[in-house]
């Protein structure tokens, strides 16, 4: 974790570490040996050039997700690393790289912790959701509140996906601040285990490529809850 490393910001503000370099750096160097689809990085990403990328296939990755847990020590942050095809993601890994266990999934095969499959069997009526430790707003408390949810479970960057996953949780609302990188890994690992994303926008799944690599807010849920049924 970190340890006396130097903090930089970004534009938007949002943190940024010599770990999220060598993390970017390593891993897009590996996948150019794998493949030679294009990889977009949230650490090279060019947000003054937004433009939809021309390939039909290529790899979506946060190489640090979660970097205000790993500034304040806190084990829970992730590296998320999607592959995109016809701007759906097919394949997902989130690794949790203090644990070393490491969530994937590829569609039409299902989503795995390390070799174990995973699935979320709940039924429970009383919801259980889950909250960012530095991202909550008025809107989740909002959101919890009309839909009498309990006090939340927290968790730090893309875990949350793996917790509904899991069946650990049932719902984790984002009303914003999300980009691409973000949830596409985590969107083919809960699709894989019985789980949905919902576009609060469109009412449809996330979509990407869009051109625009901010999301609109989400919610992931089960796939037997209705979001019709929800006070948003």
């Amino acid at each position: 974790m970190c340890k006396n490393t130097k903090i930089k910001y970004k534009k938007d503000l949002s943190p940024f570490t010599k770990a999220d370099a060598k993390s970017h750096k390593i891993i897009c160097t590996e996948l150019k040996k794998l493949t030679d689809y294009p990889v977009v990085s949230e650490e090279s990403y060019n947000f003054k050039r937004e433009r939809k990328i021309k390939s039909r296939k290529y790899w979506l990755l946060d190489p640090l997700d979660g970097t205000k847990e790993f500034i304040n020590n806190h084990p829970e942050f992730t590296i998320n690393l999607a592959l995109i095809s016809n701007n759906k993601p097919i394949l997902g890994v989130i690794y949790l790289p203090v644990s070393k266990i490491f969530y994937w999934a590829i569609k039409n095969i299902g989503a795995f912790r390390q070799n174990r499959k995973i699935y979320n069997y709940s039924k429970r009526k009383r919801l259980i959701s889950t909250s960012s430790r530095f991202h909550r707003t008025d809107e989740d408390i909002n959101f919890f509140k009309k839909n009498n949810i309990g006090k939340p479970k927290v968790f730090g960057a893309a875990i949350k996906f793996v917790k509904l996953a899991e069946g650990i949780i049932d719902i984790y609302p984002r009303f914003n601040g999300s980009k691409e990188w973000d949830t596409a890994a985590g969107q083919i690992i809960v699709s894989e285990a019985g789980c949905k994303i919902v576009d609060l926008k469109t009412k449809k799944e996330l979509r990407y490529n869009k051109g625009k690599i901010e999301n609109n807010g989400f919610i992931a849920l089960r796939n037997d809850i209705s979001i019709n049924n929800l006070i948003i």
